[in-house]
């Protein structure tokens, strides 16, 4: 049976993204949370630091206060059976096989990982299009966002243009790291519809690689946390010698 309606199915044609409501048990969730709690603690497991990203807000350097905050930790998929498990659910996979027409498998070199929002040291993301990471024969990728917390605005949850997946941008709308530049009055207007997705624990996103997104720090006092991954069809097959081609 169809994981996804039609009616779901057209909503996320139309607008590159698509929540799924309390996607996963709260006991699940709590377990996930639990192992990144024990794995932020132990240090094990490769890392990235706000510090390594340098976008607004975050530490100038590893060595000042706050260098060492973790934003994620890589290869999630790896570090826990909780996290493969959820990675590989067939309910997940089937939905995902809905929204691309065909079998679908991870693309594990990029967002195989679990975002940590922390209070004190997180920092801005701009408008971007994950697409950037990507090298694959189609641009064709959908990510996979699960809330392991409630997700607002004040700490540092999604915000996202709706149906900008389906557009095409001159290279002059971005900067030199790709992403738009809001000071453009054409991307200020496109700006001006952004939508806040707020989600609850247990809560799915699925988002195009080509939907622009960002987000604010954490202006809380909790840490933030969500496990991410993206899929590609088994036919989209990734650009030999690019790093989409070392999953």
């Amino acid at each position: 049976m169809s994981v996804l309606s039609p009616e779901q199915c057209q909503r996320f044609a139309a607008d590159g993204y698509l929540v799924l409501p309390s996607f996963v048990d709260s006991g699940t969730c709590e377990r996930m949370r639990t192992v990144i709690q024990e794995q932020l603690a132990s240090g094990d497991g490769p890392v990235e630091y706000e510090a390594d990203v340098a976008y607004p807000g975050s530490p100038a350097s590893l060595e000042v206060e706050g260098g060492r905050t973790v934003r994620r930790l890589l290869k999630a998929h790896g570090r826990s059976s909780l996290f493969a498990a959820w990675f590989d659910d067939a309910r997940m996979v089937e939905a995902l096989g809905q929204l691309l027409d065909g079998p679908v498998v991870q693309a594990l070199a990029h967002h195989n990982c679990v975002m940590t929002k922390q209070p004190r040291f997180s920092s801005d993301t701009g408008w971007h299009q994950d697409v950037r990471y990507w090298a694959f024969t189609r641009p064709e990728l959908i990510s996979t966002w699960l809330a392991l917390g409630a997700e607002t605005p004040e700490n540092g949850g999604l915000k996202v243009l709706p149906g900008t997946h389906r557009m095409q941008f001159a290279p002059e709308r971005y900067d030199a790291k790709l992403f738009l530049r809001p000071e453009l009055p054409e991307n200020a207007a496109l700006i001006a519809g952004a939508r806040y997705v707020r989600l609850s624990p247990g809560d799915v996103l699925l988002f195009h690689a080509r939907l622009f997104h960002a987000a604010s720090r954490n202006h809380t006092k909790d840490t933030k946390y969500s496990v991410v991954a993206t899929y590609r069809r088994t036919d989209n097959l990734p650009v030999p010698g690019s790093r989409s081609a070392r999953d």
